[in-house]
């Protein structure tokens, strides 16, 4: 069993809304609390260093808003993943977790500059480290981010929570035929074009070959025991 001694999780803001709201809109407390649970139990059952990047689908998607210059779309898509990292950092501190807001825009209401200095000192002291603003730029997605921070932190595996159970040779959501990888490379996953992340995100993977499990986000209680090598999960790009 190969063992992952610093672990990337992307989340995406849709969790944040909650199951029970069709629209995927706003904050629920109660799936935020979820969430917090099932970090904290990750991070004291692996025992090993956690590192969280967060979307903002659940408050504003850039790519919906179609009048809007992309630029200024995509600032406020990063300002919508930051009140996703405050909601969860402040939701561990009420359950006696400490954890770290680190974001590459500034901001005066919460969240401190990111630097991997301080990212390293704060996983040396066993925080958990909550990614918000994307990678500060427009034009690049949270998936982005989260390829760039395991990269910077040298991080063992991304874990990317999504709305399907892996990697499909095509569109389950289209194809009842669709087959699930439970394996495959970074290059196979470009020759046939599949869908894991953005481009930007997933050649930057593939350049500093980190492996990346793509799993289904209503299995993400299950990433304790995949991460003991108890059971699979998702598909393993590698």
């Amino acid at each position: 069993m190969k063992k992952y001694k610093r672990i990337l999780l992307k989340i995406s803001g849709e969790v944040f809304a909650g199951e029970e709201d069709k629209e995927k809109k706003g904050i629920s407390f109660l799936a935020v609390e979820k969430i917090a649970r099932i970090l904290i139990k990750i991070k004291q059952k692996h025992k090993g260093d956690l590192v969280i990047v967060i979307g903002g689908g659940n408050i504003f998607r850039g790519r919906d808003a179609i009048k809007f210059d992309r630029v200024a779309a995509d600032n406020i898509g990063m300002l919508a993943t930051v009140i996703n990292g405050l909601a969860l950092q402040e939701t561990l501190r009420s359950m006696d977790v400490s954890s770290k807001v680190l974001t590459p825009i500034s901001l005066g209401l919460g969240g401190e500059a990111f630097s991997k200095k301080a990212a390293l000192i704060y996983l040396k002291k066993g925080e958990i480290l909550i990614f918000v603003g994307g990678t500060g730029n427009p034009f690049f997605s949270t998936d982005s981010a989260a390829a760039l921070r395991a990269c910077e932190l040298e991080c063992d595996l991304i874990l990317k929570a999504t709305n399907v159970d892996g990697v499909y040779d095509k569109n389950p959501n289209k194809y009842n035929d669709a087959k699930l990888y439970e394996k495959i490379s970074h290059d196979e996953v470009l020759i046939k074009n599949l869908e894991v992340m953005d481009s930007t995100a997933f050649a930057l993977c593939r350049d500093n070959k980190k492996p990346i499990v793509v799993f289904n986000i209503k299995k993400i209680d299950q990433v304790v025991d995949f991460l003991n090598g108890k059971i699979e999960l998702g598909t393993l790009v590698s």
